[in-house]
């Protein structure tokens, strides 16, 4: 069963936070735990969810905030990890706080790996019109949730079914992949999914 890698944000993702409610409702997900979760240093947290990675090969990758863009770097930097696809919730600007600035700026990269971007109207972490920029740079599927702040516990989000929702789509989608992507462990990117 292909497993799915969470990854927190800024300060982790606490219950009643809908990734905490995901890994212990979910037998095939986990949690990655970033190392100090307060003080972010995007190198050593890439280096963290590497390691995931290279424990479970060919996963699906769901992060939230600044975990969103810690997969960002890491698909476009370590292309010849296997990963199978990512799912990047609400993904935060470095840039929005002091306290993430030294994370550095965003990735300008496509990804090889389909991906889907979930993005809120109202998030004060980055506004709609950068995440659909972001999307399209990505390769990424855009899926707008309206306003939905920054899709955290103090916007509403605890249980969040339609996360769950999300994963499973991108999970039909790459079922059966290429002799490529079999072979090298990437995905063409003839065969990233579309809207």
């Amino acid at each position: 069963m292909t497993k799915t890698l969470i990854v927190p944000g800024l300060d982790g993702s606490a219950a009643p936070h809908w990734q905490d409610w995901w890994a212990r409702t979910d037998p095939n997900a986990m949690m990655v735990e970033m190392p100090d979760p307060s003080r972010p240093v995007r190198e050593v947290w890439e280096a963290a969810l590497a390691v995931q990675i290279m424990c479970h090969p060919d996963s699906i990758l769901v992060g939230h905030s600044l975990g969103a863009i810690t997969i960002a770097h890491l698909l476009a930097r370590w292309p010849g990890l296997r990963v199978r696809a990512a799912l990047l919730v609400a993904p935060a600007d470095p840039a929005q706080s002091e306290r993430t600035r030294r994370f550095g700026g965003l990735p300008h990269t496509p990804f090889d790996q389909p991906s889907i971007l979930v993005a809120s109207r109202n998030d004060p972490w980055m506004p709609f019109e950068q995440s659909r920029q972001l999307a399209e740079t990505w390769g990424s599927v855009l899926h707008d949730l309206g306003h939905a702040g920054h899709v955290n516990a103090a916007s509403g989000f605890g249980p969040w079914a339609g996360g769950k929702a999300l994963r499973d789509q991108l999970l039909v989608r790459t079922q059966r992949p290429s002799i490529l992507r079999r072979l090298w462990g990437g995905t063409p990117a003839a065969a990233r999914i579309s809207a």
